[in-house]
């Protein structure tokens, strides 16, 4: 999947930006109080997306 679709996504469902790290971005879900890293490369594979989504407490992406 495209990083920019996972951000789009991420975003959509209420997360934000927390900070941005050496080689990958924390995402925070205020609501939940929960954080994930995202990977800087441009495709990331859909089993770390999924991971992902998990982590911030969002439906996984279709």
């Amino acid at each position: 999947m495209k990083r920019s679709k996972l951000i789009k996504y991420l975003t959509k469902n209420g997360c934000i930006l927390l900070r941005e790290g050496g080689k990958h971005s924390w995402w925070f879900n205020p609501s939940l109080k929960c954080r994930s890293a995202v990977p800087r490369h441009t495709e990331i594979v859909d089993l770390l997306v999924n991971k992902i989504c998990k982590d911030l407490g969002i439906p996984k992406i279709k």
